[in-house]
């Protein structure tokens, strides 16, 4: 019985000192594969047993299998520089899919146990790596460098001095034993080292955790991170590891995938979790006390108690040595002294559920999340992170009134391991993260769109395929996505380069639909509601914080989107106290906080897309837009851009709109798959496109519906390396933007038509950095450093856009390419194109035009060049106008009027 009894106990009971043997065979054995540099003469001079040949596309790749561990440990123990870093913490990384690989068996059931439970296994592994490195030698090229004689501390100055202190008390203790007798001290007389481990033995057994020992966590100089199952290690040995294709689901990278808070349930405590979230909040790093050392003021002993992963602790007070417990009757003769004490960096970060995790109608879960040492700082609020962690179990308090007020109460918090950050901006690529099959057809889709004819309309499909039309809005958004380039100054002012958009228009055109696709593209998107925001949460709040009960700062929606997009749904719902919050962010981009005695100022470098509704609930076109819309002028200029989307009957519109909805719900998206498969077989009338055609222009989605479709990664990809480029303008240039502006300025008051009172349709001077922001933004996605001329008449376009559908028309084609297809009266586009060019022939006295000059005062009124060229073909053909053989002049055959 008793046979079977322990056989059962070791099939559920880990042995330790097996697995302790395990890993050490572990660290002892385990080999890496490193790609070797060698040129064709030296290959032969290679022992073949230590190569390993990879075809490669360039030909042959040579791999070396080399010790992973031993090599790493002996720079720790020389204490050596690793990669020639001034990093004065080691980091050793051990990823159990490497246990996997070392042995398939011993390995693998190792790494379960560690995943199961964790905490105990990281200080297993911590106590064999200590015994390794204590049995090794500084070699001589550590000592030549410094490594082991100059680069002593306080804590090497400590060890001396306490072995010379225990040399002395042995003799001491020895010769008051020859003189006296050795009955004199008793079996647990003189405090030596001969009765450290009585002592010890006796302060376990009371629950004291004070020795004279030196703790191993003292003397311990590296930090061990233990991986999860298919995570690789970054650092050093496995920076230069060479990865094959590994089919095993416990090694091949890549293939981890990351839970919500939501998911984390009481099982996995203890355990070795992976997580995804959003940091919202960072505390400052603090020192945090790991071994406490006090001083005895009667026996001169210096006492050690361990307090890794503890929130609080209970000071020791006696003495634990025997000389203090015979003498001392009553007193405390301990005193804690930080000389001897060890501090690690502590960091509390609150991590909250991503919004796409959260269901609908609940509220975000957050956990609180420890990082210590290197961890610290790698993270800060508004960053998507992916964290391996202990899950493990936190009392509120150890004692006092706290614990008493919290009773049975337990909190839970995340022992960090390792912290990935994912891109914070568009400045990070993606493509270091793919295979070179994926970054290929990556590099070919992005080259394809880049020498396409319509670049910026090609990019613009992709935002928001499923909403119908909004071509020049996508356009802007787009736009805004890359953004313009931000100029410092010598003088220290700061030109912003980011372009805001204002979406203004009729209920159920599609704003918010607009508003989350664009805050989820962006890395670092943040939708919120107007009336759901306050002021301070919005830009910046004071909060205490939990771990010191201090005042803290707390970043609201526009500091959590820096460097990324805010996007405000409700804009004019908002109160007035709150909006005023947001003026200073939209200009200056900071938030500036003067509360509770902390005066700061925050980076708030995001660019703000508000989608507001008139104040009738329908836009009312005998009103001005400000009194339609309930925001200041003040608020109003700061937008780059306004759109008013208004929602007008119209047969045709109304017919394609009707047929795109329904083709979308039919083939349950617009995916690239979907359309490749199902556009030859969707039933549509040839007829009824070419109406289409007729009324919408063929930058509508009408005719693009088999159109293939570019996916969100193909288009943060494009932009993120349009970002990269820092266009200027250049002195031709510069002429052009100044007559380009002033020529719209004059055009917002145009002569016998009376301006409105408060009316925000005049060009202001901010309009024209606008102007320059948009420009920049679309030599950007040509991947120029310059700005060109078609840049300026495509921005000219897109502002002119704005402001006339900020006009009140009669026709009701607003908001919308309509409005740039009709003129007041009922003209046509053609009609309206051909008048702007018999103008200009009539006011020139001269019959021959450039077609140059033609295009640039087309597109400055708002046209398009697929518009132009269609006016120019019917024209042709009526004979009014000719054009030359070369196709650079045109030639007016007669004055005639298009009737």
């Amino acid at each position: 019985m008793a046979a079977a009894a322990s056989d059962v106990a070791g099939a559920q009971y880990p042995s330790y000192d097996d697995d302790e043997a395990i890993f050490a065979s572990f660290l002892k054995e385990h080999t890496i594969l490193t790609v070797v540099n060698y040129s064709n003469d030296d290959i032969d001079d290679v022992d073949d047993e230590d190569l390993m040949l990879e075809p490669t596309a360039e030909g042959k790749q040579l791999v070396r299998r080399t010790a992973c561990y031993p090599p790493h440990l002996q720079l720790i123990k020389n204490r050596e520089p690793i990669n020639n870093s001034h990093q004065k913490t080691y980091l050793v990384e051990v990823p159990l899919s490497e246990l996997v690989i070392w042995d398939a068996v011993r390995g693998l059931e190792l790494a379960q146990r560690a995943t199961k439970n964790a905490t105990r296994y990281h200080e297993l592994f911590c106590n064999v790596i200590d015994s390794v490195l204590t049995k090794m030698q500084v070699t001589g090229g550590g000592r030549r460098r410094g490594g082991a004689s100059s680069a002593r501390d306080s804590i090497d100055v400590l060890l001396e001095q306490r072995q010379a202190q225990q040399e002395a008390r042995q003799t001491e203790i020895q010769n008051n034993a020859n003189n006296v007798g050795d009955d004199v001290n008793g079996p647990l007389g003189g405090g030596g080292l001969e009765n450290d481990a009585a002592v010890l033995g006796a302060g376990n057994a009371a629950g004291g955790t004070a020795t004279e020992d030196l703790p191993a966590l003292l003397m311990r100089r590296y930090e061990l991170r233990v991986l999860p199952l298919r995570r690789p290690g970054v650092y050093p040995p496995f920076d230069v590891q060479f990865r094959d294709n590994d089919s095993s689901q416990y090694v091949s990278p890549g293939a981890i995938q990351a839970v919500s808070l939501r998911q984390i349930r009481s099982r996995a405590m203890g355990h070795l979790v992976t997580v995804s979230g959003m940091v919202v909040r960072a505390s400052d790093v603090k020192p945090a006390c790991t071994v406490a050392t006090y001083t005895c003021d009667a026996c001169g002993c210096e006492i050690y108690q361990v307090v890794h992963n503890k929130r609080e602790f209970l000071p020791q007070r006696l003495c634990p040595s025997t000389d203090c417990q015979r003498a001392t009757k009553h007193g405390d003769t301990l005193h804690l002294q930080t000389r001897g004490s060890k501090f690690v960096k502590f960091q509390e970060l609150k991590l909250q559920e991503l919004p796409n995790q959260v269901p609908m109608g609940h509220v975000p879960r957050s956990l609180t999340v420890h990082c210590r040492g290197e961890l610290t700082r790698l993270a800060s609020p508004g960053n998507e992170v992916t964290i391996d962690g202990v899950f493990l179990p936190q009392r509120v308090a150890e004692g006092g009134y706290r614990a008493m007020k919290a009773g049975l109460v337990t909190t839970t918090f995340l022992e960090a391991q390792n912290i990935i950050v994912h891109k914070k901006s568009y400045d990070d690529s993606i493509s270091g993260s793919l295979s070179e099959e994926e970054r290929t057809k990556l590099e070919e889709q992005i080259r394809d769109i880049a020498t396409g004819d319509d670049p910026v309309g090609t990019l613009s499909s992709a935002i928001a395929p499923e909403i119908f039309g909004h071509e020049d809005i996508k356009r802007a958004l787009l736009l805004q996505l890359v953004g313009g380039c931000t100029r410092k100054l010598p003088d220290g002012m700061r030109i912003r380069g980011d372009i805001n958009i204002c979406l203004m228009g009729d209920p159920g055109v599609a704003k918010s639909q607009l508003l989350k696709h664009v805050a989820s593209i962006t890395p670092r998107g943040v939708y919120t509601t107007g009336k759901g925001s306050s002021g301070v949460g919005l830009t910046a709040a004071i909060t205490k914080d939990v771990t010191t009960g201090e005042l803290a700062l707390e970043g609201g929606a526009l500091v959590l989107a820096d460097r990324g997009i805010c996007a405000i749904d409700e804009f004019d719902k908002m109160d007035e106290a709150d909006r005023t919050a947001i003026h200073e962010v939209m200009e200056q981009q900071t938030v500036s906080v003067a509360k509770a005695g902390i005066v700061a100022t925050l980076n708030a470098r995001a660019a703000v897309l508000a989608a507001a509704n008139p104040l009738y609930g329908r836009y009312n076109r005998r009103k001005s837009l400000s009194e339609n819309v309930n925001l200041p002028n003040s608020l109003l200029s700061r937008f780059d851009l306004m759109f008013l989307i208004l929602d007008v009957a119209d047969v045709d519109r109304d017919m394609a709109l009707a047929r795109h909805v329904t083709y979308v719900h039919q083939n349950e998206g617009t995916e690239s798959a979907k359309k490749s498969e199902t556009v030859d077989t969707v039933p549509v009338d040839e007829d009824d496109m070419d109406e289409d055609a007729e009324g919408f222009g063929d930058k509508e989605q009408v005719d693009d519906i088999g159109a293939p479709e570019i996916s969100s990664n193909v288009l943060r990809e494009y932009i993120s390396r349009a970002r990269k480029h820092q266009p200027v303008v250049p002195e031709d240039v510069a002429p052009y933007i100044v007559e380009a502006y002033v020529s719209l300025r004059s055009q917002g008051t145009p002569e016998g038509r009376k301006q409105k009172n408060g009316d925000q349709t005049v060009m202001t001077p901010r309009q024209l950095l606008s102007i320059l922001r948009l420009s920049q933004g679309l030599a950007r996605l040509r991947f120029s450093d310059y700005v060109a001329r078609e840049d300026v008449d495509e921005a000219i376009r897109l502002t002119h856009m704005s402001k006339a559908s900020l006009m009140e028309h009669d026709d009701g084609g607003l908001g919308d390419q309509n409005s740039a297809k009709r003129k007041w009266g009922g003209e046509d586009v053609t009609s309206r194109i051909f008048n702007i060019i018999r103008d200009y022939s009539t006011s020139s006295r001269s019959q021959r035009i450039e077609l140059k000059l033609v295009e640039a005062m087309v597109l400055r009124k708002g046209f398009t060049e697929q518009q132009l060229k269609q006016c120019l073909e019917e024209y042709q053909n009526l004979d009014i106008i000719m054009m030359n053989s070369t196709g650079t002049h045109i030639e007016m055959l007669g004055d005639q009027e298009h009737h």
